[in-house]
């Protein structure tokens, strides 16, 4: 190459090199000049991060003003990656020494927690809340191995009153990334803790209060960098909930199931479940719920400690805590509610004239005359509608059943509620089961059709085997003759089957009209239901909380009293039901034993029931479920009660032994509770 050639490109490149940086040297003056502003903002923001500072829930009261859910200050231990940097040593050195108090904190699971908060690594990793005073000295006095473990004081929810309306209150446990999702979620962290049952969960809104924040900055690989200064946003606490729970008698309704329950395994060793409803008969408001076994709130908070699986998930063929420790039975579980469905039948039977009177009578022989021959409760003759109801006799209520027809039954049962959700203020309520012959037909189609398919399946299956196996053709046509045979009697068979059990037939009826077949509802259902009976026919919404209030004591929101409707029966049909409900518990009465005791002005008109489970391998004739329902004083009712104890075989026997504890301890008749459970903690009553 000559060197002219050289030198010629030689400028050539040097110019554009002189020209390239000339374009970054403007650029940079430019951005210098004018966006340094802009872009140092967003330097700023890029490298400053908000670390969440925990608000304190809203507190819950009885209407008295007892605390029933409180926070209290406690030890939480955090992983910081401000100096741990993911070190393993660490975390293994941490986990051996928090496996003396907490096995079930493990390398796996911490690891996990890391995983789910890699793209919010600046803020620290929560391990365990409420640790120890003698874990958090041995940690601070080892701070040397222990480099990024952090502890934090910060509220954390506690409830003083232990199991007392455990399900009622629910609990809080860590959020999930599925409640992190959504609009909801944004007000939520990985370490957040969030209402999962009960008031906690279905006034979450209210009770979570506003976190508050500090400043950190990170560098690029969003470690936390340190830095004097912190600015802290003071976080908000809740808004205070009051209840209409009467604290006394949710305390002998807990206790009086325990005890209940504890008596009849002795007898009855699956009676291990009962759940109840104690409401205001005029207003709607409940007094006491419960749901045995019981739950402690406090297990939830954290970690579920081992010791308390087997409590909780216990193992083995019966399980009293399916479909989970954490439902409360008194809204969730349904039930048959035997003989307490009676009621209903009569004032079907009354409002459509199938009863000349209350006092015609039908023969009772000691079985339904009509098939399936139902067996009844004795021998009890002529029966009318005070005696018939007071003896529980089966045999007239499926007479009178007879006579106002399935119709009239779900018309009424559906005016007073049963088969629809009472709209109380609780979450995860279930709605029950009023059956009606289009439910049928619906439900027992698809049954049907599963059934057939299946056998069409096997049937077709049987015979290409056939064919496969079959030597010559002749044989062959045989076994395709035998096959359509099989076929046209197998779609003979599933005709008859699908018209009769798709169709709603007598003994459907008669089997309602005494609570069995496919009734199932639930205990608060049955609460709503008898409180409409006592205060002469106004269907309430039930509910629970009274008052929202701020943290400095204003009201922002107070429920009233709410009319769902009014029942489309008459005022005489249902003084009459009550009437005959009065003489279940005089002499001659199944609940005469319970209250023969009360005073003659406190006088309790009420139903007993036992009902047949219609639980898959259970003994049909020999395993029941004790019902009851009730309410009082007779001529002017104040409160109604509804329970049901898990193979309890009698209502009376069982459930209604509570129902009798509480009256007494609401009336004043008996006092249940010592003197320490009569103290109210917290006096903040309205």
């Amino acid at each position: 190459m000559k060197a002219e050639q050289f030198k010629l490109r030689f400028r050539i490149f040097s110019g554009i090199v002189i020209l390239l940086l000339s374009v970054l040297l403007i650029r940079l003056a430019v951005l210098q000049l004018f966006y340094n502003d802009l872009y140092q903002t967003q330097a700023k923001e890029n490298r400053i991060r908000l670390v969440s500072v925990k608000a304190p829930r809203g507190e819950i009261y009885t209407r008295e003003g007892e605390t029933l859910a409180t926070n209290k200050l406690v030890y939480t231990l955090n992983l910081s990656f401000l100096e741990s940097k993911q070190d393993e040593e660490v975390i293994e050195r941490l986990v051996q020494l928090l496996n003396r108090h907490y096995p079930e904190i493990t390398i796996e699971s911490i690891n996990e927690k890391i995983e789910l908060q890699k793209y919010r690594l600046y803020e620290p990793v929560t391990i365990i809340r409420d640790i120890p005073w003698e874990l958090v000295v041995h940690i601070e006095e080892n701070r040397p191995i222990y480099q990024g473990v952090m502890i934090t004081v910060e509220p954390l929810r506690s409830y003083p009153q232990g199991e007392v309306a455990g399900h009622l209150l629910g609990y809080i446990h860590s959020i999930n990334p599925q409640e992190l999702s959504g609009e909801s979620g944004k007000e939520y962290s990985l370490n957040s803790l969030i209402g999962k049952s009960g008031i906690e969960k279905g006034y979450e809104h209210y009770l979570r209060g506003k976190d508050g924040a500090r400043r950190i900055e990170v560098d690029a690989r969003n470690v936390p960098i340190p830095i004097q200064e912190q600015i802290t946003l003071e976080p908000e606490p809740g808004y205070n909930l009051y209840l209409s729970i009467d604290m006394k008698l949710q305390k002998v309704l807990d206790q009086s199931m325990a005890k209940v329950l504890t008596t009849l395994q002795g007898s009855y060793p699956k009676a291990k479940v009962g759940s109840a409803v104690v409401m205001n008969v005029k207003t709607g408001e409940i007094l006491a719920m419960t749901s045995m076994p019981p739950i402690n709130p406090d297990d939830w908070k954290g970690n579920l400690a081992s010791s308390k699986l087997n409590y909780y998930y216990p193992q083995g063929k019966y399980n009293p805590l399916n479909p989970g420790a954490e439902q409360n039975r008194a809204i969730q579980a349904t039930y048959p509610p035997g003989s307490t469905f009676k009621p209903i039948t009569g004032m079907a039977a009354l409002d459509k004239g199938a009863l000349n009177s209350v006092y015609d009578s039908v023969n009772c022989g000691g079985a339904y005359w009509i098939a399936p021959y139902t067996r009844c409760t004795g021998v009890h003759g002529n029966m009318n509608y005070y005696n018939g109801m007071a003896k529980s006799c089966n045999t007239f209520f499926q007479e009178i059943g007879r006579r106002a027809t399935k119709d009239e039954i779900i018309r009424v049962a559906d005016q007073f509620g049963l088969g629809s959700k009472t709209g109380i203020d609780l979450p995860d309520e279930s709605q029950g089961l009023l059956p009606t012959p289009a439910w049928k037909k619906e439900i027992n189609a698809i049954l049907t059709d599963q059934k057939y398919d299946h056998l069409r399946k096997e049937l077709n299956n049987k015979y290409e085997l056939l064919l496969k196996e079959a030597a010559n053709s002749d044989e062959r046509d045989k076994i395709e003759r035998q096959r359509h045979n099989e076929e046209v009697k197998l779609e003979a068979q599933y005709n008859i089957d699908y018209n009769f059990d798709t169709t709603w037939q007598s003994f459907d009826t008669f089997n309602m009209s005494i609570g069995q077949g496919y009734n199932n509802y639930t205990v608060i259902q049955l609460a709503n239901y008898t409180a409409t009976i006592g205060n002469g026919g106004q269907l309430m919404q039930p509910y629970i909380v009274k008052r929202i209030v701020e943290p400095n004591g204003k009201t922002i929101q107070e429920f009233k009293p709410k009319v769902i409707h009014r029942v489309d029966v008459s005022s005489q049909t249902i003084a009459e039901t009550k009437r005959a409900m009065l003489a279940v518990t005089q002499p001659g009465g199944t609940a005469h034993f319970l209250f023969y005791q009360f005073p003659p002005e406190i006088q309790v008109a009420a139903k007993t029931g036992t009902a047949q489970t219609g639980r898959q391998g259970d003994i049909a004739m020999k395993e029941f479920h004790g019902v009851f329902i009730a309410f009082a004083p007779f001529d002017d009712p104040e409160i109604a009660f509804a329970g049901v104890v898990e193979y309890g075989y009698s209502g009376g026997g069982s459930v209604g032994l509570v129902c009798r504890d509480v009256f007494e301890q609401y009336f004043g008749i008996r006092n249940h509770l010592t003197e320490e459970e009569q103290i109210v903690s917290n006096p903040k009553a309205e």
